[in-house]
């Protein structure tokens, strides 16, 4: 595979990863009980950027090397 089709793989996979982990584990103010006039209940509390963006990371590099073997798979059985 190409190295940048190959970087441009992980990243779209690193970002669908970083998505689905964006709401796991997280409260908004209300459920958190830290609720004042003027801020949206909505909002999350503690967020956890940076640990789910490594989670993301690792899960985008365990599909991106699914994603190679498969892909290796198919084009040297020709």
């Amino acid at each position: 595979m190409d190295p940048l089709l190959s970087a441009a793989t992980w990243f779209i996979l690193w970002w669908l990863s970083f998505f689905v982990m964006l709401p796991i584990g997280v409260k908004n103010l209300e459920e958190g009980g830290e609720t004042a006039p003027g801020h949206e209940t909505g909002a999350p509390v503690a967020p956890n950027l940076k640990k789910k963006a490594l989670w993301a990371a690792g899960l985008a590099t365990v599909l991106w090397a699914i994603v190679l073997v498969v892909l290796n798979a198919v084009y040297y059985s020709r």
